[in-house]
Protein backbone atom coordinates (compact mmCIF):
# COMPACT_ATOMS: atom_id res chain seq x y z
CA UNK A 1 0.00 0.00 0.00
CA UNK A 2 1.32 2.97 -1.12
CA UNK A 3 2.37 5.14 2.37
CA UNK A 4 0.98 8.56 3.25
CA UNK A 5 -1.84 8.99 0.66
CA UNK A 6 -4.47 11.78 1.55
CA UNK A 7 -6.92 9.92 -0.42
CA UNK A 8 -9.08 6.85 0.32
CA UNK A 9 -10.57 4.36 -2.63
CA UNK A 10 -13.92 3.29 -2.31
CA UNK A 11 -14.28 -0.33 -4.37
CA UNK A 12 -17.95 -1.85 -4.68
CA UNK A 13 -18.29 -4.99 -5.06
CA UNK A 14 -21.23 -7.31 -5.41
CA UNK A 15 -20.07 -10.66 -5.26
CA UNK A 16 -23.39 -12.28 -5.92
CA UNK A 17 -24.40 -14.81 -8.74
CA UNK A 18 -25.79 -12.14 -10.71
CA UNK A 19 -22.31 -10.46 -10.90
CA UNK A 20 -21.72 -9.26 -14.63
CA UNK A 21 -24.45 -10.78 -15.87
CA UNK A 22 -24.23 -9.32 -19.30
CA UNK A 23 -21.24 -11.59 -19.83
CA UNK A 24 -23.31 -14.38 -20.11
CA UNK A 25 -22.07 -17.86 -19.60
CA UNK A 26 -22.31 -19.99 -16.80
CA UNK A 27 -23.05 -18.20 -13.15
CA UNK A 28 -20.25 -19.56 -11.51
CA UNK A 29 -17.89 -18.56 -14.13
CA UNK A 30 -18.96 -15.32 -14.36
CA UNK A 31 -19.13 -15.10 -10.49
CA UNK A 32 -15.11 -16.00 -10.50
CA UNK A 33 -14.10 -13.55 -13.45
CA UNK A 34 -16.07 -10.81 -11.41
CA UNK A 35 -14.00 -11.61 -8.42
CA UNK A 36 -10.74 -12.36 -10.23
CA UNK A 37 -11.34 -8.70 -11.87
CA UNK A 38 -12.44 -7.42 -8.38
CA UNK A 39 -9.33 -8.97 -6.41
CA UNK A 40 -6.97 -7.36 -9.43
CA UNK A 41 -8.42 -3.87 -9.66
CA UNK A 42 -7.78 -3.54 -5.26
CA UNK A 43 -4.23 -4.54 -5.50
CA UNK A 44 -3.08 -2.13 -8.19
CA UNK A 45 -5.28 0.45 -6.05
CA UNK A 46 -3.52 -0.41 -2.98
CA UNK A 47 -0.76 0.78 -4.71
CA UNK A 48 -2.12 3.98 -4.86
CA UNK A 49 -4.14 4.86 -1.90
CA UNK A 50 -5.76 2.34 1.05
CA UNK A 51 -8.69 0.69 -0.02
CA UNK A 52 -12.13 0.28 1.48
CA UNK A 53 -14.12 -2.72 -0.30
CA UNK A 54 -18.13 -2.60 0.43
CA UNK A 55 -19.17 -5.95 -0.87
CA UNK A 56 -20.73 -9.29 0.48
CA UNK A 57 -19.22 -11.13 3.43
CA UNK A 58 -18.33 -14.30 0.90
CA UNK A 59 -15.36 -11.98 -0.42
CA UNK A 60 -14.38 -10.53 2.69
CA UNK A 61 -11.66 -12.45 3.42
CA UNK A 62 -10.27 -12.41 -0.05
CA UNK A 63 -10.04 -8.30 -0.27
CA UNK A 64 -8.94 -8.52 3.99
CA UNK A 65 -5.67 -10.50 2.74
CA UNK A 66 -4.34 -7.73 -0.29
CA UNK A 67 -4.52 -5.56 2.86
CA UNK A 68 -8.49 -3.56 2.27
CA UNK A 69 -10.10 -2.55 5.13
CA UNK A 70 -13.70 -4.65 4.13
CA UNK A 71 -17.02 -3.19 4.89
CA UNK A 72 -20.14 -5.26 4.10
CA UNK A 73 -23.26 -4.15 2.54
CA UNK A 74 -26.38 -4.25 4.19
CA UNK A 75 -29.61 -5.76 2.53
CA UNK A 76 -31.45 -3.23 0.41
CA UNK A 77 -28.69 -0.54 0.40
CA UNK A 78 -28.18 -0.99 -3.35
CA UNK A 79 -25.05 0.28 -5.19
CA UNK A 80 -25.38 3.82 -4.67
CA UNK A 81 -26.75 3.12 -0.97
CA UNK A 82 -23.71 0.90 -0.03
CA UNK A 83 -21.23 3.55 -1.82
CA UNK A 84 -23.02 6.58 0.74
CA UNK A 85 -22.95 4.30 3.26
CA UNK A 86 -18.97 3.19 2.95
CA UNK A 87 -17.92 7.35 2.34
CA UNK A 88 -20.10 8.21 5.52
CA UNK A 89 -17.20 6.93 7.70
CA UNK A 90 -14.29 8.24 6.17
CA UNK A 91 -12.64 11.63 6.57
CA UNK A 92 -10.16 13.23 4.05
CA UNK A 93 -10.56 13.16 0.35
CA UNK A 94 -12.58 9.96 -1.16
CA UNK A 95 -12.56 8.10 -4.62
CA UNK A 96 -15.45 5.32 -5.63
CA UNK A 97 -13.67 3.16 -8.20
CA UNK A 98 -15.51 0.60 -9.74
CA UNK A 99 -14.25 -3.19 -9.37
CA UNK A 100 -14.19 -4.18 -12.81
CA UNK A 101 -10.83 -2.52 -14.17
CA UNK A 102 -8.96 -5.30 -14.59
CA UNK A 103 -6.40 -3.19 -16.69
CA UNK A 104 -5.80 -0.58 -14.22
CA UNK A 105 -2.56 0.77 -13.55
CA UNK A 106 -0.98 2.23 -10.24
CA UNK A 107 0.00 5.36 -12.68
CA UNK A 108 -3.23 6.10 -14.07
CA UNK A 109 -5.00 5.91 -11.04
CA UNK A 110 -3.06 8.30 -9.02
CA UNK A 111 -3.04 10.77 -11.69
CA UNK A 112 -6.98 10.62 -12.12
CA UNK A 113 -7.39 11.45 -7.92
CA UNK A 114 -8.02 14.95 -8.26
CA UNK A 115 -10.55 16.60 -6.79
CA UNK A 116 -14.50 16.49 -8.33
CA UNK A 117 -13.35 14.56 -11.17
CA UNK A 118 -14.84 11.75 -12.83
CA UNK A 119 -13.83 8.89 -15.71
CA UNK A 120 -16.54 7.34 -18.17
CA UNK A 121 -16.57 4.04 -18.95
CA UNK A 122 -15.40 2.78 -22.36
CA UNK A 123 -18.58 3.10 -23.70
CA UNK A 124 -19.07 6.20 -22.88
CA UNK A 125 -22.69 6.28 -21.05
CA UNK A 126 -21.49 5.32 -17.82
CA UNK A 127 -18.77 6.04 -15.45
CA UNK A 128 -15.17 4.07 -13.61
CA UNK A 129 -13.98 6.55 -11.10
CA UNK A 130 -15.66 9.61 -9.08
CA UNK A 131 -13.58 11.46 -6.39
CA UNK A 132 -16.23 12.82 -4.71
CA UNK A 133 -19.04 12.12 -2.23
CA UNK A 134 -22.05 11.98 -4.37
CA UNK A 135 -22.44 8.91 -6.34
CA UNK A 136 -25.06 8.11 -9.05
CA UNK A 137 -23.86 5.20 -10.48
CA UNK A 138 -26.35 3.08 -12.94
CA UNK A 139 -27.64 3.34 -15.90
CA UNK A 140 -26.44 6.66 -17.83
CA UNK A 141 -24.16 7.71 -15.00
CA UNK A 142 -21.79 9.60 -17.01
CA UNK A 143 -24.57 12.21 -17.55
CA UNK A 144 -25.55 11.68 -14.16
CA UNK A 145 -22.57 12.61 -12.99
CA UNK A 146 -22.00 15.53 -14.76
CA UNK A 147 -25.28 17.17 -13.99
CA UNK A 148 -24.16 16.84 -10.22
CA UNK A 149 -20.53 18.90 -11.30
CA UNK A 150 -17.79 16.46 -11.54
CA UNK A 151 -15.52 17.18 -14.14
CA UNK A 152 -14.83 14.97 -17.05
CA UNK A 153 -10.98 13.67 -17.29
CA UNK A 154 -10.05 13.40 -20.71
CA UNK A 155 -8.73 10.17 -20.82
CA UNK A 156 -7.64 8.09 -24.10
CA UNK A 157 -9.85 5.16 -24.64
CA UNK A 158 -7.00 2.52 -24.05
CA UNK A 159 -6.67 4.00 -20.56
CA UNK A 160 -6.99 1.10 -17.73
CA UNK A 161 -9.49 3.80 -15.96
CA UNK A 162 -11.66 3.46 -18.97
CA UNK A 163 -11.21 -0.57 -19.83
CA UNK A 164 -14.38 -2.25 -17.74
CA UNK A 165 -15.57 -4.97 -18.60
CA UNK A 166 -19.20 -5.82 -18.82
CA UNK A 167 -19.07 -8.18 -22.02
CA UNK A 168 -17.07 -11.25 -23.55
CA UNK A 169 -16.07 -8.25 -26.27
CA UNK A 170 -14.69 -5.73 -23.87
CA UNK A 171 -12.71 -8.81 -22.41
CA UNK A 172 -11.30 -10.14 -25.51
CA UNK A 173 -10.03 -6.90 -26.75
CA UNK A 174 -8.16 -6.03 -24.11
CA UNK A 175 -4.13 -7.29 -24.30
CA UNK A 176 -3.42 -10.19 -22.26
CA UNK A 177 -0.51 -8.60 -21.64
CA UNK A 178 -2.55 -5.67 -20.03
CA UNK A 179 -4.73 -8.03 -17.49
CA UNK A 180 -4.24 -8.00 -14.16
CA UNK A 181 -2.67 -11.82 -13.30
CA UNK A 182 -5.51 -13.23 -11.63
CA UNK A 183 -8.08 -11.84 -14.36
CA UNK A 184 -5.58 -13.42 -17.25
CA UNK A 185 -5.09 -16.88 -15.97
CA UNK A 186 -8.95 -17.16 -15.69
CA UNK A 187 -9.30 -15.90 -19.50
CA UNK A 188 -7.43 -18.11 -20.31
CA UNK A 189 -8.81 -21.30 -18.54
CA UNK A 190 -11.96 -20.67 -19.34
CA UNK A 191 -11.07 -20.63 -23.17
CA UNK A 192 -13.68 -19.07 -26.12
CA UNK A 193 -16.31 -18.20 -24.16
CA UNK A 194 -14.63 -15.42 -22.91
Amino acid sequence: MRQGSSWTIVVPVKGTEASKSRLGGAAEDRLALAEAMALDTVEVALRVAPVLVIGGPALSAAFASLGASVMTEQPGDGLNGAIARALATLDGPTAVLLADLPALRPDELAAALQKNVMVPDAEGTGTSLITGSVPAFGAGSRDAHRALGYRELDLPVTSGLRLDVDSPEALAAIPRARLGPRTAALRAGLGAEF
